[in-house]
């Protein structure tokens, strides 16, 4: 059995993707697509479906994986061992996040004591990056009401408030907060279902026995933002997620279940990893320095 088929292998199947695959082990992509090939051809086998955009794992391709993941998950353990004395003066990670804004204070400490560290950023929603941090496409994932699972070590970094975000010239700018009553039959502009803060406010909606009017279903925070802004229904987004922003007011709405956990997270047999504890250990400067503010 090759072993460079199986590294070649291991990376596309945790990118879904031959460039990145390529990008990872530092070699072509033509190497990295020859690997593939022979490794199929040898046992006569298709591992990865590949369509415009990614390269999906087949049946046997995903059986594969679940093999290839703990085994190299070895290799780089080994690989810590090894290099334990020396500083992390070089190296990559992968962190997968739901939120780009809960991340950035924590990305920049992680440029100022490791500026030798590449990070290369997955975003998706909540669903996608818990995806990529248990099928190991993610070394470090920052993960919003993140449920407890065997294969995670977790530890909780922030927590932020639900807010209604209208334009800076709405009657509602001013307030200092508001409360869930108030949005009653108020028209909006909401995240998809399936997003943490709509379940998280969809909740808070049931347990007062109101019904604001869903203008909108947006599939990004940004989306909603930029809605709100142009005055076309109040916006909800973590009170962490509204930056700065001339154009619009974010109001907390006052109440016990509107709120959201954020946790930074690893695979738990990972997490003695160096530059994974290095990561854990400034998430938790990131809080406290959150914290303080």
């Amino acid at each position: 059995m090759n072993l460079f088929q199986l590294r070649a292998f291991d990376a596309v199947s945790r990118e879904g993707s031959f460039t990145r695959a390529a990008q990872r082990l530092c070699i072509s992509q033509p190497a990295v697509t020859g690997h593939i090939k022979a490794l199929e051809e040898r046992y006569d086998l298709v591992l990865f479906r590949r369509t415009a955009r990614a390269a999906e794992l087949t049946p046997q391709g995903q059986a594969l994986a679940e093999v290839t993941g703990p085994l190299f998950g070895l290799v780089e353990q080994a690989e810590d061992l090894l290099e334990a004395n020396r500083t992390l003066v070089s190296g990559r990670i992968e962190i997968a996040v739901d939120s780009p804004h809960i991340v950035m204070p924590l990305l920049a400490r992680l440029r100022a004591h490791h500026p030798g560290i590449v990070v290369g950023l997955i975003l998706g929603n909540a669903a996608d990056t818990r995806e990529a941090l248990l099928s190991e496409r993610a070394s470090v994932a920052v993960l919003t009401e993140a449920e407890a699972h065997p294969d995670l070590h977790l530890s909780e970094i922030a927590v932020s408030r639900i807010c209604a975000v209208v334009p800076r010239s709405h009657p509602l700018a001013h307030r200092a907060a508001l409360h869930t009553a108030e949005l009653d039959g108020a028209a909006m502009v909401l995240r998809e279902p399936t997003s943490v803060t709509r379940r998280t406010f969809d909740r808070a909606c049931r347990s007062a026995r109101i019904a604001p009017t869903v203008l909108m279903e947006l599939d990004s925070r940004e989306a909603v933002i930029e809605a709100a802004a142009a005055g076309i229904g109040i916006g909800i987004v973590l009170s962490l997620e509204c930056g700065e922003d001339a154009r619009i007011a974010a109001i907390p709405i006052d109440g016990p279940d509107l709120v959201n956990r954020h946790a930074i997270a690893c695979l738990a047999r990972r997490k003695n990893l160096r530059l994974i504890r290095a990561v854990f250990g400034l998430a938790t400067g990131t809080a406290s320095e959150g914290a303080q503010r």
